[in-house]
């Protein structure tokens, strides 16, 4: 089907218009392809992250939808409407990168505002507009400060009041949290898909980080040498990824390989019992040596030498295990259990050879 068969298809539906739709978007640059036949709809009001490794195409996507890149082949539509030749001023987005970008010789008021004044917008109402989204950025009385003067919490926050200020249908998020220390991304992740929910506008996030994606979005696509492996949930993509990739991608899958098919068992599903003790019926079993043990506070990963070839790795959480308990588990022979439902059959890739991935 040619793009223009497939955009002439989705306009006879009766559903409203996605933000988002990407029709046959090919980008290469030289002869790397960053992009290679994607197709994609975001609905509005959504939060949809694009996840992937570097150089997956993920951010290259992003860079399209914004207009700061231009397809080969294909449409991008923002709204219904036709934008691909439009420069990124002229389109309903706003961006939200890594680096915050703000003026440092300005006030956060004053770098708030700055696209309100390019616009035109009045003294009166900038005001009124810029304490409104610093309210909701929770950062009251803090517009007569210089960027020097915050935390990287609070410029980050400075960054999308700014983006948002100017009610764009759709704001784009580049790695924004990457510069942050752990705690404070993790309080950010939670503090961003409030504020999503809290305005309706759909946000269109990339991020390398795995659990980022899973904590924030209702839907998400993961990206591998510039085409989509999967969409869904992140439930779906979790439970039921769709090939040996995403398997290893998004969290971390044990791949086995059985009559000529390849299946993923995620680590938390193996129930680990000594030696010797009964499997239970209709439960997969492997009996196995415990090569590795690594403590990590709330949990043990445990990786698991099997008797007939290949490794599996094991989690388990610490309720009421200590650090000395779960080191001396190592050397001990152990059977491996998991029922039939959490063993997925899923595409291999190339080259897979068996073990946790």
């Amino acid at each position: 089907m040619s793009v223009q068969e497939r955009t002439e298809e989705r306009h006879l539906e009766s559903s409203p218009a996605p933000a988002v739709s990407l029709v046959g978007i090919r980008k290469a640059y030289g002869d790397v392809v960053a992009v290679d036949g994607l197709d994609l709809e975001i609905p509005v009001g959504e939060f949809f992250t694009l996840l992937g490794p570097s150089g997956s195409g993920k951010t290259t996507t992003l860079r399209l939808i914004a207009g700061f890149e231009r397809p080969d082949e294909g449409r991008v539509e923002l709204g219904g409407a036709d934008v691909t030749n439009r420069p990124p001023y002229a389109r309903d987005v706003n961006t939200v990168f890594q680096d915050y970008a703000l003026f440092p010789h300005m006030t956060v008021a004053e770098n708030v505002a700055y696209g309100l004044r390019v616009k035109g917008i009045g003294k009166a109402e900038r005001k009124a507009r810029v304490e409104d989204v610093l309210r909701r950025m929770r950062l009251p009385g803090a517009g007569g400060r210089k960027p020097s003067q915050l935390s990287g919490g609070q410029r980050q926050r400075v960054a999308l009041a700014r983006a948002l200020v100017n009610r764009p249908q759709v704001l784009l998020l580049d790695e924004p949290l990457g510069a942050l220390d752990l705690k404070l991304r993790q309080e950010m992740q939670l503090f961003l898909k409030s504020l999503q929910q809290d305005l309706g506008i759909t946000f269109v996030y990339v991020t390398h980080d795995q659990d980022e994606a899973l904590t924030m979005s209702d839907r998400l696509a993961v990206f591998d040498r510039g085409r989509i492996e999967q969409i869904g949930s992140p439930a779906e993509v979790y439970e039921r990824p769709a090939s040996a990739f995403v398997a290893g991608f998004v969290g971390v899958s044990n791949v086995i390989e059985r009559g000529g098919k390849s299946f993923a068992v995620r680590p938390e599903k193996i129930r680990m019992s000594d030696a010797g003790a009964e499997p239970a019926r209709g439960e997969h079993a492997e009996a196995g040596r415990i090569r590795e043990v690594v403590y990590a506070g709330m949990v043990t990963r445990y990786l698991v030498e099997l008797d007939r070839g290949g490794e599996l790795q094991v989690v388990r959480q610490n309720l009421e295990t200590s650090s000395a308990e779960a080191l001396d588990q190592q050397g001990r022979n152990v059977i491996l259990e998991w029922r039939p439902e959490h063993q997925l059959e899923i595409d291999p890739e190339p080259g897979e050879t068996e073990g946790e991935q």
